[in-house]
């Protein structure tokens, strides 16, 4: 029997966003329903500033990491990676004010619910390596089947 290694593309590749507003650095694990993505906070990482990142764009790392779990979706089916959007986040929250330079954060996102309009709930959260809580959220996103259609549905 043979073992096909694990399917772990880069994060550029799982996203429809440019650098710099790629946030997150790699993927480290997937499973169908799941995905688990890794950054390091540096000075040079958007919204760093003095040496730290608000807890806040905890929630874009998170949104993030449920766009990659989706945009995996699309490379394993054989379709592009689409524009989703954040419709909103559930219960925030961080035990935590800042993440720090240096810091090594692990963002998590798994599938709750998968509507066939293209809505679902993703179960969020940002850890330490160690495993230590620092933030944590339910997100509900939105990806339309024709995103040109959806934002100007007159043309």
């Amino acid at each position: 029997m043979s073992c096909k290694p694990e399917f772990l593309p880069p994060i550029a590749d799982l996203l429809p966003h440019a650098a710099p507003m790629i946030l997150l650095d790699r993927v480290v694990a997937l499973r169908p329903d799941a995905i688990e993505t890794e950054l390091v906070i540096r000075d040079a990482s958007p919204f760093c500033e003095h040496g730290r990142v608000g807890a806040w764009v905890g929630i874009e790392y998170m949104a993030q990491s449920a766009a990659a779990l989706v945009g995996a979706d699309a490379l394993r089916a054989g379709q592009p990676v689409r524009v989703g959007f954040l419709v909103g986040t559930r219960d925030y929250r961080a035990d935590t004010p800042w993440f720090h330079r240096g810091e090594v954060l692990r963002v998590f996102a798994e599938r709750e619910f998968q509507a066939d309009n293209g809505m679902a709930a993703m179960r969020c959260r940002i850890a330490r390596p160690d495993g230590t809580p620092l933030a944590a959220c339910l997100l509900s996103v939105f990806q339309p089947d024709d995103v040109t259609r959806f934002l100007h549905p007159e043309a």
